[in-house]
């Protein structure tokens, strides 16, 4: 558990760049984990898509598609 301690402090909270605690790694505390949460609930963290495979895809109105 020791080695857990010096990774939680060596390592910086993604959301306010204080030295993280074990309590609440990877942030420095439940606030930060808040914040951080919010933003994922909130879409301001997106995972980019590519529509490219949309193209691919046949149009569900075409007929021939079925056949």
């Amino acid at each position: 558990m020791a080695a857990k301690k010096s990774e939680a402090s060596a390592r910086l909270c993604p959301i306010c760049r204080k030295p993280a605690t074990p309590d609440s790694y990877p942030f420095c505390s439940t606030r930060c984990a808040d914040v951080d949460l919010h933003r994922w609930l909130g879409g301001v963290y997106a995972i980019p898509a590519d529509d490219e495979d949309d193209e691919e895809m046949p149009d569900p109105g075409d007929g021939d598609a079925l056949q």
